[in-house]
């Protein structure tokens, strides 16, 4: 030990311990720890209590709760419902049941803009022509219309039909709205806006069950009880 400094001595000293401290602290791991799971794998294809959910079982999707605060006409609307999703395991009543009021808000609203691209995109083709048209006869007219959409009160499912490949599902909406309609010189004609007025339309939305795309259109569009000051939706189908 003649041969080592005295200070360099001291540092291996403190090396040893504290290599030693560090393997009694955290540990060193021999290959047989068990692994700590990955939550994101864990947890698919499990609902909130860790079941695993059987996606194939038509039992068990026919039995299944609907979810809550839907509203049907009739029990013939929620039969119909039903028999949906016992033909498409992966339809979603609730998230169809949300576009289809977030549809209803920007085709009103779109109408009423004269915006032809959203009106394409959301209507089938007999029920695009009908608001097309109603759009140049107001354009040709200069008249023109402001619409808000404040709240859809209540999207009711009033009908379900399946004929071949293709489904339809009617909905009654109740919204507010403040509509106001002007002629060519700016004056109101109809409306108010600084009024909120109820409206009730009945859509029927489609698709082909057959077709790579799933969106859902509109296929048909009328008054569910007439009012005044609404906008005015054609009715088309």
């Amino acid at each position: 030990m003649n041969g080592i400094p005295l200070d360099l001595l001291i540092y291996i000293i403190i090396a040893a311990v504290l290599v030693f401290w560090l393997r009694n602290t955290i540990g060193t791991r021999s290959g047989d720890e068990r692994q700590r799971p990955n939550p994101f794998l864990e947890a698919t294809d499990k609902n909130v209590s860790g079941a695993v959910i059987d996606i194939t079982s038509k039992t068990e999707i026919q039995d299944a709760p609907l979810p809550k605060n839907m509203d049907f006409a009739n029990s013939v609307a929620e039969t119909g419902i039903r028999e949906l999703i016992k033909m498409d395991h992966s339809f979603d009543v609730k998230a169809f049941v949300d576009n289809a009021k977030d549809a209803f808000v920007m085709i009103v609203e779109g109408f009423a803009e004269g915006d032809r691209d959203i009106l394409a995109a959301l209507l089938a083709e007999p029920v695009y022509q009908g608001f097309d048209d109603a759009i140049t006869a107001r354009e040709k007219a200069g008249e023109t219309v402001e619409t808000e959409i404040h709240a859809i009160k209540k999207a009711e499912i009033v009908e379900v039909r399946i004929e071949g490949k293709m489904v339809y599902v009617s909905f009654q909406f109740t919204a507010e709205e403040t509509a106001v309609m002007r002629d060519k010189e700016g004056e109101i004609t109809s409306g108010d806006p600084d009024r909120i007025t109820e409206m009730c339309d009945i859509w029927t939305f489609g698709r082909d069950t057959k077709a790579k795309d799933p969106t859902w259109k509109v296929y048909e569009t009328r008054d569910g009880e007439p009012e005044d000051h609404k906008t005015p939706i054609p009715d088309a189908k």
